[in-house]
């Protein structure tokens, strides 16, 4: 998924696989059963390094 904003935090779940999630220019390895919160309104942007699922919730406060 190309970089993007969103307005609200989202929680990331990998459920299978393996992906690299970059926030604000700084990449994150991320394993089936790890999880990272992307805040709102930063740049961020998600590559598969191998194929995985993922969960994502978006976190409205």
């Amino acid at each position: 998924m190309s970089e993007h904003t969103a307005p609200f935090d989202a929680m990331v779940y990998v459920l299978d696989g393996e992906a690299e999630i970059i926030i604000s220019g700084e990449a994150h390895q991320l394993r089936k059963g790890e999880m990272i919160i992307m805040p709102g309104g930063k740049p961020h942007a998600l590559r598969a390094v191998k194929r995985f699922k993922m969960m994502l919730v978006m976190v409205k406060s």
